[in-house]
């Protein structure tokens, strides 16, 4: 990606006309797996406290839907390969449903343990919903446009995440939590399940265009993954690591002080973190008409870096606000990342896509070795390791700027 390709998409559209329509299918998808990640922020802290579980223990829940990011991730580029967008996405649809409502039942027994596995279905839809969904937005205008289209589509995610965390924290963090725990957590999740199905049939009766019927960029589809499209997947897994293992522990880190209660402390993840998170997307898809994407990856890694090194130094109040900043700074990464490292996928998009989704990984390993450091060490010194992940986000910005 050259800088100078910006001035000439001054004026591109974001979405081509014709693509208007599936642009919007395709983006309310983004809304609702962003709900479905951001509740289990606040459903982390419930099963702590209901459960008497540590921090490294309640992180096996990331670990079971980003777990199945990884197995699933290869499985659902070939089923997307092989069936195409539109299967895909009403198959990923229906798995989402299926594991919502498993809550139903493993709700009545209230083991921990047996939370995993409907979260773990959930997983396998997500996954399929995201391998499908974020390169063919990519693909719905200009290429030049491709990352600033993406991150358009992913605001939806975080307004998706701030709706997930509200509807979480009204649920979950009340003081009466062991009080009816089980039939709290079933019923959001049933009426997931239920507006879930419902999408899916909605899906099963519109027609979208395939891939291979969207005109392709000039890269063609017989080229082979370039060296910075690995630099890529590393840069993708890196960032899950930071920003899954912040959002699962937000909610400790600003009420195990007694800074916040827990159910303010979800409210100020939902209103003000995400919100910044939701407000730097929108702000970013419209800059990166302008600025070079890998120019605003590398000043948003900076800026990541610095609210991590704020985070971890005892400077109280300041130190809580560092944190919530770090939000707007990341907010542009995963969309930029994955449509930058596509630009080097030689037109494989499918395959590519797959691949990339394989660093959801992250998501399964950070909070692990966070909660380990919280609960071995503290919890600003666990902050390290999202600060070690944006420091490989912004060496991937580096190296596409000059490329």
């Amino acid at each position: 990606m050259n800088n100078n390709n910006t001035s000439s998409s001054n004026r591109i559209a974001l979405v081509a006309r014709e693509y208007l329509v599936p642009f919007i299918l395709i983006t309310s998808l983004f809304f609702m797996w962003g709900g479905a990640r951001a509740i289990l922020d606040v459903l982390n802290k419930h099963f702590q406290l209901t459960f008497g579980i540590n921090k490294a223990h309640s992180a096996l829940m990331q670990s079971a839907i980003y777990g199945a990011y990884f197995l699933g991730a290869i499985p659902a580029g070939m089923f997307i390969k092989r069936w195409g967008t539109r299967r895909g996405v009403v198959t990923g649809l229906t798995a989402f449903a299926i594991g919502s409502l498993l809550f139903i039942p493993v709700s009545y027994v209230m083991q921990f343990e047996l939370f995993l596995l409907p979260l773990f279905v959930i997983g396998c839809g997500l996954v399929m919903l995201e391998t499908a969904a974020n390169p063919y937005v990519t693909l719905l205008g200009d290429p030049r446009t491709s990352a600033g289209r993406l991150n358009l589509a992913q605001s939806f995610n975080g307004l998706g995440c701030i709706m997930g965390v509200l509807l979480g924290g009204f649920f979950f963090l009340h003081d009466d939590v062991q009080a009816g725990s089980g039939t709290k957590i079933a019923l959001p999740y049933t009426f997931i399940g239920i507006i879930v199905l419902a999408v899916a049939f909605a899906f099963t009766r519109v027609k979208l265009p395939e891939v291979k019927q969207i005109k392709q960029s000039e890269k063609g589809n017989t080229g082979g993954f370039r060296r910075l499209f690995y630099v890529g997947l590393a840069a993708l897994v890196a960032y899950e690591i930071a920003e899954i293992s912040i959002n699962t522990f937000f909610i400790n880190f600003m009420s195990d002080d007694g800074f916040l209660s827990p159910k303010d402390a979800a409210t100020l993840l939902s209103i003000g973190g995400l919100g910044l998170f939701l407000g730097g997307r929108v702000a970013g898809s419209l800059l990166m008409r302008r600025i070079a994407a890998p120019t605003m990856l590398m000043i948003c890694a900076i800026g990541t870096i610095a609210a991590m090194i704020f985070t971890m130094m005892p400077l109280g109040t300041a130190s809580k606000i560092a944190l919530v900043v770090c939000f707007a700074f990341e907010s542009i990464m995963f969309p930029t990342i994955f449509a930058l490292s596509l630009s080097y996928a030689g037109g494989n998009t499918e395959r590519a896509s797959s691949i990339l989704m394989l660093s959801v990984v992250g998501g399964a390993i950070g909070p692990l070795a966070m909660g380990w450091v919280s609960d071995t060490i503290s919890n600003s010194a666990s902050f390290a390791i999202p600060l070690a992940g944006y420091a490989v986000v912004l060496i991937f910005a580096l190296l596409t700027r000059r490329n």
